[in-house]
């Protein structure tokens, strides 16, 4: 339980430097404070006892780990390439095909490498770079996502899903405003595509107030911190063998060292995200229409890539 009480120390301290930064609003600051003292009661950690304080915290993890990770790809349009052979555009719409039946079975990281073998074979084609875009806001690569929608509206600057899909994942970074233009273009191209409708209209919303919680993808962390269901959960969790030992292994580096180096696609990203798959299959087992809950938040709240096929 030493190396869970390590952690939620972080976690607050890290809280308390963000309530003591000035650069909050007075909601999300009573938000924060609201999850201090759940964490704290939680947990039974107090930033008093600095017997529990790690050698760096969270930003600083966050900063040695964050190097480590792969950019996203830097794809440069040729223009110059001789137009692709009829042998060449048969191959690269297989491929692309093979990387849309990837995305009906949600195997993510497949359809990129498809779409991304199309694209090397015939770089001219924005439905590509679009469906790559998709598959990687599948994937939480949002930076990648709208990369490759600049690139296919370079391509084709009348493809209203290249927008749609550019709004989303503006949408995803918070970037609302933004996103606003986008979805506002693909229904001047697509006008009566209720999905650009729906979205355009969730964007505008999160103009006009911003949430505070709106990093944590539209979830009322305030409300979650303070539900009972939620925290007897979580204490619960807390308390169960397996999950001690689950967050002794992220602690102590058993899914991946923290920012280590040789190794691709590891470090922290990756020993968190396979904890995290851990520790979300014990709390479905643990509450699963808790689970559901939260799931049916974050859909409503969220904007939608629904109805929408892969070309």
């Amino acid at each position: 339980m030493t190396d869970t009480k390590r952690l939620a120390f972080s976690i607050i301290q890290f809280l308390h430097d963000q309530l003591h930064n000035g650069d909050l609003s007075s909601d999300a600051q009573e938000s924060l404070e609201v999850a201090v003292q759940c964490l704290e009661t939680a947990f039974e950690v107090s930033t008093d006892d600095k017997s529990l304080a790690v050698t760096q915290t969270l930003p600083e993890i966050f900063t040695t780990a964050t190097p480590k990770h792969a950019a996203p790809p830097q794809v440069k349009i040729d223009t110059t390439q001789d137009a692709p052979t009829e042998e060449q555009i048969f191959e690269a719409e297989r491929l692309k095909t093979d990387g849309n039946d990837q995305m009906k079975v949600e195997n993510f990281g497949a359809a990129v490498e498809f779409y991304s073998k199309a694209i090397a074979i015939n770089p001219q084609n924005a439905v590509y770079y679009c469906n790559r875009a998709a598959a990687y806001s599948k994937l939480g690569n949002y930076a990648g996502a709208v990369q490759d929608c600049e690139l296919a509206i370079s391509i084709d600057p009348n493809y209203s899903k290249a927008y749609g899909r550019m709004g989303l994942a503006l949408a995803s970074l918070n970037k609302h405003t933004e996103a606003v233009s986008y979805y506002k273009k693909a229904l001047e191209l697509d006008p009566d595509n209720d999905t650009y409708k729906s979205n355009l209209k969730i964007a505008e919303q999160k103009m006009e107030s911003p949430s505070p919680t709106a990093g944590m993808g539209g979830v009322d962390l305030a409300g979650l911190l303070s539900n009972p269901g939620f925290m007897n959960m979580a204490s619960t969790l807390m308390n169960n063998p397996q999950v001690q030992q689950l967050m002794s292994g992220m602690m102590s580096g058993a899914y991946g060292p923290v920012g280590g180096a040789g190794a691709p696609g590891g470090g922290l990203g990756a020993g968190l995200g396979a904890g995290g798959q851990q520790f979300a299959q014990q709390m479905q087992q643990q509450n699963p229409e808790l689970i559901e809950q939260l799931r049916s938040q974050i859909r409503s709240r969220t904007p939608s890539a629904s109805n929408e096929e892969q070309p």
